[in-house]
């Protein structure tokens, strides 16, 4: 469990950014997703006969990320074994996070990861949405990690943070570690990080934050750098 002083990193940012690469990671290994095998496979492209959601070819998505084609068919094969439709529902985004976090709610802090995956709101997570992410926050440069984070915490998609949207995040996130943060912080600790990550972010002191802003900040942040470098070598 953490104490209620240790949670209390420097940086909003920071809690964010290694909260979502670890939830994800642990959603990609929950779906057998980054347990890669040796083996070579005979496929010359992916297997699309048993999936109603048809995904793009693996020429296509091996340009759009940093994966080889080896890398996309074995993420393929574990996705397709655990979700024969070829699609996610933000209900079983929720359903795998509170078993990760049993003592607390998941359910926002999921809602609003979910959302970010969700690039076409169609309601539904697909495997080229899955592997594009996954690549962005495994492999990409810190523009696109970046880039990924501020689209997260901006909830209605408007190209700005404001307050209520990261205190929304916030709270989500201590909702989800629950008991985790034994001694319960104070009900205003989460207004107070908000209120310091706009002191830090928000240059310009318009009561929102840009991808400007948030990208010069966190550039200049060494806590947050650090957080862009420590899931590279996962897979």
């Amino acid at each position: 469990m953490v104490g209620g002083g240790s949670f209390e990193f420097e940086g909003l940012q920071t809690i964010g950014i290694v909260c979502l690469v670890c939830m994800f990671l642990k959603l990609m290994h929950l779906l057998g997703l980054i347990n890669f095998t040796d083996e070579d496979s005979s496929e010359s492209d992916l297997e699309l006969s048993t999936v109603r959601h048809q995904p793009e070819g693996l020429d296509q998505l091996q340009a759009q990320t940093k994966f080889t084609k080896k890398e996309l068919q074995s993420l393929y094969r574990g996705f397709k074994n655990e979700c024969p439709s070829g699609l996610v529902d933000e209900e079983t985004f929720k359903m795998i996070y509170s078993q990760f976090f049993p003592q607390g709610d998941a359910t926002t802090y999921a809602h609003f990861l979910f959302n970010a995956f969700d690039i076409d709101r169609t309601g539904s997570i697909r495997f080229e949405d899955f592997v594009i992410g996954l690549s962005v926050l495994l492999r990409g440069s810190v523009h696109e990690k970046l880039k990924w984070a501020f689209n997260l915490y901006d909830i209605n998609k408007d190209g700005y943070i404001t307050k209520e949207e990261m205190l929304a995040i916030m709270k989500s996130i201590y909702d989800m570690m629950g008991n985790y943060t034994y001694p319960s912080v104070r009900e205003d600790t989460p207004f107070e990080h908000v209120e310091k990550f706009f002191q830090k972010m928000d240059r310009n002191q318009d009561g929102v934050v840009t991808i400007d802003e948030f990208m010069e900040t966190c550039q200049k942040d060494e806590n947050i750098m650090s957080s862009m470098q420590l899931f590279e070598n996962v897979i």
